[in-house]
Order: C-alpha cells, then structure tokens, then sequence
C-alpha cells in the first residue's frame, strides 16, 4: 500500500531526489558564542504530544548544532500573528515563527519577514526543495517569491469510532465516502443513542482550511480566477447547505469545537471531521476507549474531491545576518527529511518529502506500526491551494465569515441562502480597496 502510495504521489508530480537535512560546518555560524534564535510556535508548549513533538524537534536541531541555541515561545495558533506583529511593531520581531495559512495574507501585508530565497545561501534554496512535494511548496509562495516553506502541514480527515460503527451495523473498514453516505451512517448511529457525525469547520483556531474545501469540494471556490468573493455563489450555498442539513436532521449536535472532540475522545460520537493533525494525540487519548480508524474527507456526489490544507509555513523575521545564517539551518532542518519524520510520527502532520514514506532510516516502520496517517496522505494528490483573502481587512473578513456565517449554520440553525449572501456583501466591504 506504501509503494503504490508513493507510486502515485511520484505520478502527480512530485521531485523525487532526496537531499540532505542538516548542512555542513562551513554553511553554519561562526565559532564564537552560540547564537540565540527567537522560536515562536503554536505548536511548542501546548499540552500533550504536540508540544512534545516541537520540543523534539528543537532538542535534535540543537544536538546537531551546539553553535545554535533555540530559545521557543509559546503562543496560540489564533494569535501568533498578533503576537509577532506587536513584536515587530515594538522592534523586535521573533527570528523565526510557525505562521498559519489562514493568517498567510497578514502575514504578507503585515509582518517583517524575510523572504526565504533571501535568508537561504546562494544555490542551497534549489538543493533542499528537491525532493519536496511541489505543491505544497507552492503554499509560501506569493507573486513568485517564496516567503517561507511548508512546515506544519495538514488536510481533512474523517476519524471514526470503529466501536460506534459495528454497534450500529456499519462496517468501519468501510468508512462513507460521500456526504450522503456520512449523513446516512451519523443517523444509524444517532439511532443507537449515540452522536453522529461533527464537522469541524468553525474551529477555535479560526481558520477557513475547512470551509474552504467544501466549497472547493463541491466545485466553488472562495475567490474566483478574478480574486472576487465567490462566498454567495450557488457552489458555495450548497456546500454549506450540507452542514445545515446534518445539524437540523440531528445528524450533528449543535455544539462547540472544545464539546465535540470531548464528545469523540469519551467514545459518544461516531464521526469527527477535523485536520489530521490531531491523530497522533487522538490516538493517545482514545487507546483504550474504542477503536479508532480514519479516511479521507468525504466528497459531495458527483463531484470530485478537492480538499486544500491547514497548518503553518515557517518564516524568518532575522535582520540581523549572524542570526539570519542560524535561522536557515533551522528552517533547513525542520523541513528535512529527519524535520519531517518527526513531525509525521510525533504529531501527526503530514511527511512532505514522500520518499521518506517507505524509507527505513526515516517513517517505514512507523507507517508499518500504524497506517492511519494514510488516507490524509494519499488526499496530497487532490489539494487544491488554500487561497488568502487579500488586503489588509483580510483577517478581518475571514473572522466575519467563520464567526458569523459558518458557525451559525452548524449552530444556530442559520440558513446558507439568506447568511452567506449577507455576510459576503459585508465581506465584500472590509476588502475592497
């Protein structure tokens, strides 16, 4: 299943020679004083195994680098965008930040970062994408120039109470597929007196990578080819009509992000939809309540997936050169080969070089302890890219439609027919220029 995985990755696209993660002493900083480099993450500090595989990271980067010196900083995922604004704003801006793709286009208008072509050493930038999935390379970038590289990254996975399923006569080794499907095994399961299904696109995160690839999914988009607000187009309504349906036929409970994945992890709903990056800490914490099993994001019928992908870019905000030479060894090392094994076995976001899948110096056996990363995996082939809201009322707009749109359709019982075309025209307002 890994080799023709890899088979297919490889047939979309991929650059498939591998390059090497750490650098070389002549590449590094000077043999004086190590350098001290500013990480700010939403990753590192966090409770339970996200934290612990950020602070991995960070404690292999440095064994391998005495000369360098991570000093990280913990901020939430909602808010590192401010924090660093702030800090910038005040002169001293963190050397390096994990920086959502929901926060990508404030990052561009806002924040002091240092484009990654120009932090990398003439000629190393080349050699260290190779081997790298192309698309996801693609996420940093803007109007030609790399600002970043892909680092914390992620797509939609269904995790399913495999206990759930059987007790309603599903079988989980036959997770839906469609929406349809998914509606129809959340009421099976409501049947039994427990919760269906939960989609988690109104996420405390506050990021659209979900609602985005249901109207992706359901052939929409949220900015059409023009850059214009497509929030209110038929494509749209109808991939939200979806989330309204599950929760007015009790298919969804009308309940928080926070409730819901409590919910799953006591084994009182059937079905999570959320970002595979929470497997390696579901797993955790659902061994020995059920079993759980994942797939891939259902589709709307007839229509062909197109999921598009959360997490985080890494970027530099160095202005000094010293800490700028340190922050690329970094930044090259947390987007390895060895960077992205841990992130995939220690958290669970996705491996972004594929040939480290089968390989046995690198993910092989974790993948053969346990398959069910895959799915999201295999998805890497159907991304679509996540597209930013533009301007500097972006962020803005994309709180207004996650915080007044989506939500109150999962919620409150909200119509999509009415509440997206009033919320788009209010969109439409904060971005135009």
């Amino acid at each position: 299943m890994r080799s023709t995985l890899l088979t297919l990755v490889v047939a979309a696209g991929l650059v498939t020679a591998a390059c090497g993660g750490t650098g070389t002493a002549a590449d590094e900083p000077g043999d004086g004083e190590p350098v001290t480099l500013v990480f700010e993450s939403y990753n590192y500090g966090t409770e339970g195994i996200g934290g612990e595989g950020m602070q991995q990271l960070i404690d292999e980067f440095e064994a391998a680098h005495p000369d360098i010196r991570i000093e990280p900083k913990g901020t939430p995922t909602a808010e590192i965008h401010t924090s660093v604004h702030a800090q910038a704003a005040a002169g001293n801006p963190p050397d390096i930040a994990q920086i959502g793709w929901s926060k990508f286009g404030f990052l561009l208008d806002n924040l002091p970062y240092v484009p990654i072509e120009q932090v990398a050493p003439e000629g190393e930038l080349d050699q260290h994408l190779e081997g790298m999935y192309p698309a996801a390379v693609e996420l940093a970038r803007h109007d030609g120039e790399l600002a970043g590289l892909p680092f914390t990254v992620s797509t939609p996975t269904l995790f399913v109470n495999a206990d759930l399923f059987r007790a309603a006569g599903l079988d989980p080794a036959q997770p839906p597929t469609t929406w349809t499907e998914a509606n129809a095994a959340a009421q099976a399961i409501v049947d039994t007196g427990a919760q269906g299904i939960f989609v988690d696109a109104a996420g405390d995160a506050k990021s659209d990578f979900l609602t985005q690839s249901l109207i992706n999914s359901n052939g929409g988009a949220l900015l059409g080819d023009d850059g214009s607000l497509q929030l209110d187009q038929p494509e749209s309504v109808e991939a939200m009509e979806m989330l309204a349906d599950l929760s007015a036929s009790g298919a969804q409970p009308r309940v928080g992000e926070a409730e819901a994945i409590a919910m799953f992890q006591a084994g009182q709903l059937g079905m999570l939809v959320t970002s595979s990056a929470l497997l390696a800490g579901m797993a955790a914490d659902t061994e020995g309540v059920f079993e759980l099993e994942t797939a891939g994001l259902p589709a709307y019928d007839g229509q062909e997936l197109a999921p598009t992908v959360s997490g985080a870019g890494i970027f530099v905000f160095s202005q000094d050169e010293e800490k700028r030479r340190a922050a690329w060894e970094f930044v090259k090392f947390a987007t390895s080969e060895r960077g992205y094994t841990i992130l995939a076995s220690t958290i669970g976001y996705l491996p972004l070089r594929p040939d480290i899948i089968d390989d046995p110096e690198y993910l092989a056996d974790f993948f053969a302890a346990d398959d069910r990363l895959l799915p999201t995996v295999e998805q890497l082939e159907a991304v679509v890219p996540y597209q930013v809201l533009p301007g500097e009322n972006g962020q803005q707009a994309l709180l207004l439609m996650q915080d007044n749109a989506i939500a109150p359709i999962m919620v409150s019982g909200a119509d999509p027919a009415t509440t997206l075309p009033d919320i788009a025209g209010q969109m439409r307002e904060l971005l135009e220029p």
